[in-house]
């Protein structure tokens, strides 16, 4: 298994196209977030799914329970492998979340796409939570969430490589745990950008990522397919 989900955060289909493309069986999958889906809509993620890629929709869906019901089903239509909610959102707008993806693609014939829960934003630090009332620790926060998550039967969570460990430990063995905020190692230089809590591709997948979202390392590389499988040689060579 290919864990490198390759983030397109670009605003162009052909600059999407191009890097998609590029990186083809490099990487395990394309997350197409606000940026892309944005400037361009549905239809690039349709596209991307035809073409054969799996698609993580990251748009952090955040409302009451049947708007968001709503919004997973649409996925679901797109054809896309996983998508998120905010955990944030609560037990109701989770269960809604979890029910409209298994109706939907019962519906159409086809497997349910994975529905996860962000936690706590890679951007947060102590400081940022407790700025929106939150007096927990990122990491208490976030196993917090996570176990909540897990309680309303959705399949995993988004959080960064600093809780990975107490996630697994929390949740098991079989939850999924997709891992932004890559830095380091192969991810190139300690350049956390607008991350706060960071960690290395060998060093996420060691705690216990399923999946480790990669944007600028790859995408802004001369070689973006030369940088993910040096990303992906990285994570192989440590599980020797």
């Amino acid at each position: 298994m290919n864990p490198i989900l390759v983030a397109l955060d670009v605003s162009m289909a052909s600059d999407a196209r191009r890097l998609a493309d590029t990186l083809g069986d490099s990487v395990g999958g394309l997350k197409i977030g606000f940026q892309l889906f944005t400037a361009v809509g549905p239809s690039i993620v349709r596209e991307m799914v035809e073409s054969g890629h799996r698609v993580f929709l990251d748009l952090k869906f955040h409302d009451i329970p049947n708007t968001v019901a709503g919004a997973v089903a649409a996925a679901t239509d797109l054809g896309v492998w996983m998508v998120n909610v905010h955990a944030a959102g609560g037990p109701a707008m989770l269960a809604a979340a979890r029910d409209a993806a298994a109706e939907r693609a019962a519906a159409l014939g086809r497997p349910k796409p994975l529905v996860i829960a962000v936690t706590v934003l890679t951007s947060m630090d102590a400081t940022a939570l407790a700025a929106v009332g939150v007096s927990r620790s990122p990491l208490d926060q976030v196993v917090h969430l996570a176990t909540m998550a897990k309680e309303c039967g959705l399949d995993g969570v988004v959080a960064s490589p600093q809780e990975t460990a107490a996630i697994r430990g929390a949740c098991g063995k079989d939850f999924v745990i997709v891992t932004p905020g890559i830095r380091g190692g192969a991810a190139t230089a300690a350049k956390a950008d607008d991350q706060s809590r960071i960690a290395t591709p060998a060093g996420a997948m060691a705690a216990g990522s399923s999946y480790l979202v990669v944007g600028r390392p790859i995408t802004a590389a001369q070689d973006p397919r030369a940088a993910a499988q040096a990303i992906l040689a990285e994570i192989r060579t440590s599980d020797v």
